[in-house]
């Protein structure tokens, strides 16, 4: 086995047979989850890995496994007992630097590359990728390991101009807005940097500030590297998901959203040089500010996004049908077939052994669609669902889909 990109589609076996094709996903939340059904449709054999018992994707797995993922030796040790063909990274909370490892040996082909789930996994790697080494449009940014560092990076100092305010902090490792804040003056510095330190995936101490850039809107690019008929590697691109977002966290997504066609141009070039270089096989969230014509680079996760769970209702092939036939090396297809919306379904309370009202309520919404996750716990703010919606025009969409989440009421048994 070689940790380079194959140059030929797999030969697919028979689950729980000495034939199988086993893939381990590294993370098994609601998005694990669907990844694992996906290839479970084409006959893969899966083992779902995560933090804790009873994880969305461990419910549908062939084996479920939980360990610490950020332990370098217990992930060793599960990879080397499992001998899957391929580790499928779902999080960023993972020990990557044993991933190289293991991917340099020939022991498995990490996806889409070791190299890439170490760059994406903190803000630190790919951000300086995107604007340093590939030179693409980014905001204006600086690191910060300290309290003192994120206000001086902020207002400046000795003669040295800083990022000025309004700007946003986030930890360097963290997903779903988790930890980020948007500064409007030096009141906010103190109050942004200890929820980044409370935000982060692990205590990593180190944050970006970025410059708060005037933009029109924000989408995200779902990105596809899949091979072609001849074997050689080929970029694909879903029409653009427009998607809102509150204190970072996304509640609704919509494709298409409009673009210019030299916007759409523009976020493609963007999305295809990054992904290029990060290199492999599979599905890219790649998020991009846009002004007008205008577009820059925010950031990419080498993974289906969360925004792109909008796609099970728009595509027919959702972006995790899309990210296990790549993969596998087998071809995809892009194509929307109908404009559609999510909108996301919280806790709103706190605890274990949850039941949900309103679902059928939901469902008489016509032309909707739910997805309840099966978290064994709730957070006030904890995604537990989401609502899907289609329509003759994505605004139309929102609507039922906002409609259907709202019916959906999750409490303690």
């Amino acid at each position: 086995m070689t940790a380079t990109t194959p140059t030929a589609p797999a030969v697919l076996g028979t689950p729980l047979s000495p034939t199988a094709t086993r893939v381990m996903l590294l993370g098994a939340g609601e998005l694990g989850k669907e990844v694992l059904i996906a290839l479970q449709r084409l006959g893969v054999e899966t083992i779902a890995v995560d933090r804790y018992d009873h994880a969305p994707g461990q419910q549908v797995a062939h084996h479920a496994r939980t360990i610490a993922m950020s332990d370098a030796e217990a992930l060793r040790a599960l990879i080397l007992a499992e001998r899957p063909a391929l580790v499928v990274p779902e999080i960023e909370a993972i020990a990557t630097p044993m991933l190289e490892e293991l991917e340099a040996q020939g022991v498995v082909r990490v996806i889409p590359t070791a190299r890439a789930a170490r760059l994406t996994m903190d803000r630190e790697g790919i951000r300086r990728l995107a604007a340093e080494t590939l030179g693409l449009p980014t905001s204006p940014y600086r690191f910060c390991s300290s309290l003192d560092e994120l206000r001086s990076a902020i207002e400046g100092e000795a003669g040295q101009g800083g990022i000025g305010y309004p700007c946003i902090v986030k930890p360097v490792m963290s997903s779903s807005g988790k930890g980020q804040s948007k500064l409007d003056g030096p009141a906010d510095v103190e109050r942004a940097w200890q929820a980044a330190m409370a935000g982060g995936r692990v205590s990593h101490g180190r944050v970006i500030v970025e410059g708060f850039i005037d933009f029109d809107y924000e989408i995200t690019l779902l990105t596809v590297r899949a091979l072609g008929e001849g074997g050689a590697v080929q970029t694909h691109f879903c029409a653009p998901i427009g998607h809102l977002q509150v204190s970072g966290d996304y509640v609704e997504s919509w494709q298409p959203h409009p673009m210019s066609p030299l916007a759409l141009q523009r976020a493609q070039d963007i999305a295809r040089a990054v992904t290029a270089d990060l290199g492999g096989l599979g599905l890219f969230g790649v998020e991009l500010f846009v002004k007008g014509d205008q577009v820059w680079f925010s950031e990419v996760s080498p993974r289906p996004h969360d925004t792109g769970m909008v796609t099970m209702i728009t595509q027919g092939q959702s972006e995790f049908e899309l990210h296990a036939r790549a993969i596998l090396g087998l071809p995809v297809d892009t194509a929307l077939l109908r404009p559609g919306a999510s909108a996301v379904i919280y806790g709103g309370v706190e605890g274990a052994a949850v039941v949900f009202d309103g679902v059928a309520d939901a469902l008489r919404i016509p032309q909707t669609d739910l997805r309840l996750f099966g978290k064994p716990e709730s957070f006030a703010k904890r995604r537990m669902g989401v609502a899907l919606a289609h329509d003759a025009d994505a605004e139309q969409a929102r609507e039922r889909a906002r409609r259907a989440a709202a019916c959906v009421k999750p409490r303690l048994a």
